[in-house]
C-alpha cells in the first residue's frame, strides 16, 4: 500500500477519534444550581462518583444569586437549572420550551417570612415594608401569606433585594420584615432579631424543588438526564442513611459548618423514587405538580407576577423518571 494511503488512513482515524472525544464533550451537561439543600445536595452525587455510576456526563454550574440561574436556563446558557414549580411558570408563559424531569423535594419550613418580634400576624404588617427577591419563590409565599389573611401586596411595601440582601436589609433595620429562605432564614432566628410570621409548611405541596431542563438539551442529551435521575435517587438514599456525612460534604459548598448546615435539613423533605414517580404524576394524584399548578398559577396571576398562561401540563415529563424507576 502506497505510503500516501497509509498516511491518509491513519489521518482519518485520528479525525474520527478527535471528532469522537469533540462529541464526547459537547455532550456534556451543564446544570444550574444555588443555595438551597435539595440543590446543594448534588455535590454528594459529584463528590460521591454517582453520575459517573450512572453515565451521566453533567458539569455542575454555582450561581451565587438564585435569580440568575432561571434567566441563564431560560436564555439557554445552562442546559438545566435547579429551580421551583412557581418560578418555572414565568419562562413557560413566555413560551420558553422547559421540562421537568425531577423533584429535588418540597420546601417543609425552609422558605419563611420572616418579621420583628413586635409584629404577632402577617395582618400586622400591614402598610410595612417587606424585602425579598421579586418574581422569586419569595414573592409566591408572600403572596400566598397575604392572601391566606386576606390582604393583598397592595397592603404593604415590597422592596425588590436579593434573599441574601433582603436578609441583611432586615437584619440592619431597614425593613421591617423579609421573606427569605435557608440559610437566611436560621441566620434572623439565630440572630434573635426576627421570627417567622408564615412559612413552606403552612402550604405543603406549593413549594416542590425542581430539575428543569430546556427541552432541546434533554432531546440531545437524554441519557445524562435518565443518569443524573438515578444519581438523585443515591443521593436520597445517602442523605437518609448517612446525614452527618451528607451535611458536611454539603455545608462546604455554602462555607459553612456541618453544625450550621444540619439545621436546615428538617425544612427540607427529600424526594425518592416513589415521591417522583407521585410528584410527576396525574393531576389526580395529590400533590402532583399538575395538581399544584392551577393554584400556584392563580396567585401568580392575581398578584401580577406573570404575564401570559403557562402551559405547565406540558412541561412536565414524567418519562425520565418511569425510565429510571424500570429494573
Amino acid at each position: 500500500m502506497p505510503a500516501t494511503s497509509i498516511f491518509r488512513r491513519t489521518f482519518a482515524v485520528v479525525l474520527a477519534a478527535l471528532a469522537l472525544v469533540a462529541g464526547a464533550a459537547r455532550a456534556e451537561i451543564k446544570v444550574g444550581y444555588s443555595d438551597w439543600p435539595g440543590w446543594v445536595a448534588w455535590a454528594i452525587a459529584e463528590q460521591q462518583g454517582y453520575f459517573k455510576k450512572h453515565g451521566a456526563n453533567v458539569k455542575l454550574v454555582w450561581f451565587p444569586n438564585y435569580s440568575d440561574s432561571i434567566a441563564a436556563l431560560s436564555s439557554g446558557q445552562v442546559d438545566a437549572n435547579c429551580q421551583t414549580w412557581s418560578d418555572t411558570m414565568a419562562p413557560l408563559a413566555k413560551g420558553v420550551a422547559l421540562k421537568v424531569v425531577l423533584v429535588n423535594d418540597n420546601s417543609a419550613g425552609n422558605d419563611a417570612l420572616m418579621a420583628a418580634s413586635k409584629y404577632k400576624s402577617v395582618k400586622d404588617l400591614k402598610g410595612k415594608t417587606i424585602a425579598l427577591e421579586e418574581f422569586s419563590v419569595s414573592h409566591f409565599v408572600l403572596a400566598t401569606a397575604l392572601a391566606k389573611n386576606g390582604m393583598t401586596q397592595k397592603d404593604v411595601k415590597v422592596v425588590n433585594l436579593s434573599a441574601g440582601d433582603a436578609a441583611a436589609a432586615f437584619l440592619s433595620g431597614r425593613v421591617d420584615a423579609a421573606t427569605v429562605w435557608n440559610p437566611w432564614v436560621n441566620k434572623i432566628e439565630l440572630s434573635g432579631k426576627g421570627k417567622a410570621l408564615f412559612t413552606s409548611k403552612d402550604m405543603p405541596g406549593l413549594v416542590p424543588d425542581l430539575l428543569v431542563a430546556q427541552e432541546k438539551s434533554l432531546a440531545a442529551n437524554r441519557a445524562d438526564f435518565i443518569g443524573m435521575v438515578k444519581a438523585w435517587y443515591d443521593v436520597e438514599k445517602f442523605i437518609r442513611e448517612k446525614p452527618d456525612e451528607a451535611v458536611k460534604i454539603m455545608s462546604k459548598v455554602v462555607e459553612l459548618t456541618p453544625e450550621e448546615y444540619k439545621v436546615f435539613l428538617p425544612g427540607t423533605r427529600f424526594f425518592g423514587e416513589k415521591d417522583n414517580l407521585d410528584a410527576l404524576g396525574p393531576a389526580s394524584t395529590p400533590r402532583s405538580l399538575l395538581a399544584t399548578a392551577p393554584a400556584i398559577v392563580k396567585f401568580l396571576e392575581e398578584n401580577k407576577l406573570i404575564d401570559g398562561k403557562p402551559d405547565f401540563a406540558r412541561a412536565v415529563d414524567a418519562t425520565l423518571v418511569k425510565e429510571a424507576a424500570k429494573k
